[in-house]
């Protein structure tokens, strides 16, 4: 198991995957490493269904800190293609949050939910000592709809062209240059833009704006391991090569010079908002025209082929493992101590 952040394949295959618990006719999708989520079948609906942590950076400001929390757990939901339809939310507070605190961050929720249209179903909410920020509890969202509208993380298929929005290291900036903007040495303007990058650390518009546009055949979220990562677990995932190019990819303002400031990998670093798809090929350019119209950035950047892993212009390329922004952020947290 790596120190910080998510567990590797390799804990994953030993520890997790052999212990299930009883196998069910009615589910289709279960856990695999690096796979956004799981699904069950009730009658004639699916439900796609995905637990997170609840995240919350109090330093982000609570309204601020409760949206990106909100989008993070409806996120990997949204990139099955079905709308987000329901949440349970468990709060494990720590006691020096306040009333007011808290009624920011619900209220941001209430709002949150109500715009995309999802029911918050149950949920337990306490302070207890010894819990702290930023983890401060775990909540399951899910999505009900048509079995034949899910969009499988293993459904990627040889010939379809590969798709990504936005571009990398969208939350490791996004993130990083709001909690210790006054740790950087870079002119204003880029600073700004920089911190610009925390309202696209959403995946959810782009992922339903995608669906409804064509025959997208498999979606991921670049979390932990950024693109690079999420290109190995979507070939991974589908069995299949997948073969890019990096110059189309967008570039966000900010992000490469805070990169270089803070001294992390763009392409490793952990990037919610940016979502890489397979796309059949005829219907690549609708996608791509309907996240236009969308003011989401996104570019075809290769082809699934048969084979296995990813080359990116021509290199054969691995699981990051560990994400730098971990490290990152721990090491700049002491620096304001």
């Amino acid at each position: 198991m790596s120190n910080l952040g998510k567990v590797d394949r390799a804990f994953f295959e030993e520890y997790i995957y052999p212990h299930l618990g009883a196998e069910r006719d009615d589910v289709t999708l279960g856990p695999q490493h690096g796979v956004d989520f799981g699904v069950f079948e009730v009658g004639e609906k699916a439900v796609v269904t995905a637990t997170d942590p609840v995240f919350v950076m109090p330093s982000l400001g609570f309204e601020r800190a409760a949206w990106f929390a909100f989008h993070i757990l409806m996120s990997d939901v949204a990139v099955s293609g079905l709308r987000p339809t329901h949440l349970a939310v468990d709060f494990n507070l720590p006691p020096e949050i306040t009333d007011e605190e808290f009624e920011t961050v619900w209220t941001t929720f209430d709002r949150e939910a109500r715009e995309l249209g999802v029911s918050i179903v149950t949920g337990h909410t306490a302070r207890y000592a010894g819990c702290n920020y930023p983890m401060v509890g775990g909540a399951n969202a899910m999505a009900v709809g048509d079995p034949e509208d899910v969009v499988r993380p293993d459904g990627a298929l040889p010939g379809d062209r590969v798709l990504v929005t936005k571009g990398p290291a969208v939350e490791a900036i996004g993130l990083l240059s709001i909690q210790f903007e006054e740790l950087l040495e870079l002119p204003d303007e880029t600073v700004e833009e920089a911190k610009d990058r925390f309202y696209d650390m959403s995946p959810v518009q782009d992922a339903l704006v995608a669906a409804e546009a064509g025959a997208v055949t498999a979606m991921h979220d670049a979390t932990e391991g950024g693109v690079h990562g999420a290109l190995v677990e979507m070939a991974r995932a589908g069995g299949v090569r997948l073969d890019v190019s990096r110059d189309p990819i967008p570039i966000l303002p900010g992000v490469l010079e805070a990169c270089e400031f803070f001294d992390i990998d763009p392409w490793s670093s952990i990037s919610e908002g940016t979502l890489l798809l397979s796309v059949a090929p005829d219907d690549a350019d609708d996608v791509l025209a309907a996240l236009a119209d969308a003011d989401v950035p996104a570019a075809d950047i290769g082809e699934v082929s048969e084979g296995d892993g990813v080359t990116v212009d021509g290199e054969r390329i691995e699981h990051p493992d560990v994400d730098p922004f971990w490290g990152t952020f721990e090491e700049f947290m002491g620096r304001l101590e």
